[in-house]
């Protein structure tokens, strides 16, 4: 959807279902800050009735609304209840049923709708601490969403989603003119079921995820600061999020003009991770033990199978303009893809490839200096086709490939002279070495002309530049190979070639 009324809904529905994050220990003063809290996001909560009933202020017709120039948010809960438990705490409950509704218009005049409706019965929140630092406590037997997408009043999709045995803990703390928040909630499970309604085509997607942790933690600067994202992360906002979860599955069923396709997958378990923060920003994610089977009408075989034991990625990328070079690093790791025999067939229908289990990593890291913040448009926009910023450092920390019987491993680190880019055709001039070693290469490239992928005439160029850049090394067919940039130059093995 689109980011302003986005982050709206989410603001509006951590309000609802995540426990409010400014109150204080009395009921008047908790409804207040919850007040506050949608304020601060341009979120106005309002009720029909406010009224104290012995040790329970009882908030009645609660509804909450925010204008976006795109769009607009709307929706409601009858009935708050905050006790007070006579101990320091206020104790939260609320009607077992909410809604939210988003409305989205294009510049077409087209309108699209998200209709959230949430059942959360014996949901609990109890709120204790002080002014300052409040705590909070979250328990919920389930909640089951029910989420309808429209445009122009057709429907598209239906979501159906209920999670069991939810608790988690809420603290905020108040830190000058930020706020400091942190959370977790731990879920037992998540069933899903989603239907797009489409007269021609359509699909249904069922799943389901054990074992869920989130765990978020970041400070708050509210939604108008936002919309100058470097100032405030100048400013000193961060947040930090990650997911993580067990065993898992689900099912696609697709059809389109009449055939139908089919999509099984499990895992047993991933992770999701997201910081910003000093500058910078870093996300990953991963899964182990992964497989996927694909089937259909369209498919000539009973299923295609592909499985791998693990994959990941993680980039940390610089933000923010700097007088002095950041770190930034990339890691993307498959290990162990395995594809179905039928997969293998129709480029080696002989067999004559090993078909061992594929890996990928790389692993580097390095330093970057930032000209401007990639977070600025009017910034990026002035910069035309120059480039926003200079490589100061690479480091490849691991690289492997290794695939059909043949391996290749290696590492190194560079740094860069960002005063001469005409050495190496606008390239900074590098300085160091990287050194790599590949395993079974000349029997990989003696298959590949058996199986006719790879002419002879081209194999005897690549062996006369692999003999040009790599010499024996120890064991039956392995190659090394030690690249070095100095003195304005390049050498392999010691040769200089430019």
């Amino acid at each position: 959807m689109r980011r302003p009324l986005g982050a709206a809904l989410t603001a509006a529905l951590s309000v609802q279902i995540a426990a409010p994050v400014w109150a204080q220990v009395t009921p008047e003063d908790v409804w207040q800050n919850w007040q506050k809290l949608g304020a601060s996001y341009g979120q106005a909560l309002v009720a029909d009735s406010v009224v104290r009933d012995g040790d329970t202020l009882v908030v009645s017709g609660v509804s909450f609304s925010m204008d976006q120039d795109i769009g607009r948010l709307t929706g409601g809960i009858d009935e708050l209840r905050f006790r007070d438990t006579g101990n320091g705490t206020v104790e939260v409950t609320m009607s077992d049923t909410y809604r939210a509704d988003l409305t989205l218009v294009d510049s077409d005049g087209t309108t699209q709708t998200v209709a959230l409706s949430l059942t959360q019965p014996g949901v609990t929140i109890v709120a204790g601490g002080s002014a300052n630092r409040t705590e909070y406590t979250y328990a919920a037997p389930s909640v089951i969403a029910d989420l309808r997408l429209s445009e122009s009043g057709a429907s598209l999709a239906d979501l159906d989603a209920t999670l069991t045995g939810l608790a988690g803990t809420y603290v905020f703390e108040s830190s000058g003119s930020l706020g400091v928040l942190d959370t977790a909630l731990l879920i037992d499970r998540l069933a899903f079921s989603l239907t797009a309604d489409d007269p021609e085509t359509g699909a249904t997607v069922t799943g389901a995820l054990d074992a869920l942790k989130i765990a978020s933690s970041g400070s708050l600067v509210g939604l108008e600061a936002m919309e100058n994202l470097a100032r405030a992360m100048r400013d000193g906002m961060t947040f930090d999020a990650e997911l993580s979860y067990g065993a898992g599955n689900f099912t696609i069923d697709a059809r389109d003009a009449g055939k139908a396709t089919k999509v099984v997958a499990t895992n047993q378990t991933g992770h999701f991770r997201t910081r910003l923060g000093n500058g910078a920003l870093r996300y990953g994610a991963g899964g182990t033990g992964v497989t996927l089977v694909l089937s259909g009408d369209d498919i000539p075989f009973p299923a295609l199978r592909i499985a791998y034991g693990e994959a990941a990625f993680d980039v940390l990328m610089p933000l923010l303009r700097s007088d002095q070079p950041t770190d930034f690093s990339l890691l993307t790791r498959i290990v162990d893809l395995a594809v179905s025999d039928e997969i293998w067939a129709m480029f080696d229908p002989t067999a004559t490839l090993p078909r061992d289990p594929a890996t990928f990593v790389l692993d580097v890291r390095g330093k970057l200096r930032l000209t401007a913040d990639l977070v600025d448009d009017t910034a990026m926009t002035a910069l035309g086709e120059a480039s926003p910023g200079e490589i100061h450092a690479l480091d490849v920390e691991e690289l492997q490939v290794t695939f059909a019987g043949a391996e290749l491993t290696g590492s190194g680190a560079l740094t860069f002279d960002n005063s001469d880019v005409t050495t190496f055709d606008g390239v900074p001039a590098p300085t160091g070495k990287i050194d790599l070693m590949i395993r079974g290469g000349n029997r990989l490239l003696d298959r590949l002309v058996a199986m006719g992928i790879v002419p002879q005439d081209q194999v005897m160029g690549a062996r006369m530049m692999i003999a040009l850049l790599a010499k024996p090394g120890e064991g039956e067919d392995v190659l090394n190979s030690a690249l070095e940039f100095r003195d304005k130059g390049f050498f392999a093995n010691g040769q200089r070639l430019k």
